[in-house]
């Protein structure tokens, strides 16, 4: 398998959305969680926040990350997701700054 630096993707997002979230108090959370579903497409869930689009997830995150940056990350999805929208989840994380993730299989 060739490593991933090398395979092709474009990864790149919009820097602005205009979605309101509730955010959780990121001072008190030990741990964010960002879980993965996949119903015909991809949807994801940031702490109790429903996302339909990975913009929400990026900023969601970046939200968290200005406050605690060294909040850890898990990584949750069910079987049925295909592994590159993890891996986007991922990469996301890894571009707002947040560098301890983990991933967990349902």
């Amino acid at each position: 398998m060739p490593p991933e630096e090398v395979l092709p993707m474009d990864t790149t997002l919009p820097s602005e959305v205009t979605t309101e979230v509730a955010l959780p108090d990121p001072v008190n959370l030990d741990v964010v969680f960002v879980q993965l579903f996949f119903d015909r497409e991809p949807r994801w869930q940031v702490e109790g926040n429903q996302c339909t689009t990975l913009w929400e997830v990026q900023n969601i995150l970046l939200s968290i990350r200005n406050i605690k940056a060294d909040i850890p990350v898990i990584i949750g999805s069910a079987d049925n997701v295909p592994m590159e929208d993890v891996i986007d989840v991922y990469d996301v994380c890894r571009r707002v700054g947040l560098s301890r993730i983990q991933f967990v299989a349902d």
